[in-house]
């Protein structure tokens, strides 16, 4: 059995050095290393504390509903408009043989 203590961190700690991982220009590895932390270990802390900004929000369900029905309203207007163009070029082609 190994003697090897685990270290304790505050919850105060871990959110200054997920805050300080992901604002500095230094990479996650040289701040977990700066800090004495393991790399693993502040991977972790950055997935539980890390809140994402207003702009990187989810897109709700409802959006992408709404996209998708809208998406699919053009989808079909443009599907008719190239089979009219189609027929409109059918016809004119005969006229001038």
């Amino acid at each position: 059995m190994s003697n090897k203590s685990t270290k304790q961190y505050t919850a105060e700690f871990k959110e200054s050095a997920v805050k300080l991982a992901v604002e500095s220009d230094q990479t996650i590895t040289d701040t977990a290393r700066e800090l004495g932390v393991n790399i693993s270990t502040m991977h972790t802390w950055i997935k539980k504390y890390h809140q994402p900004k207003q702009s990187d929000k989810k897109i709700s369900d409802e959006h992408i509903y709404d996209e998708n029905k809208r998406l699919r309203k053009e989808v079909a207007r443009l599907k008719e408009e190239r089979e009219i163009l189609k027929k409109a070029t059918a016809f004119f082609a005969k006229e001038f043989h």
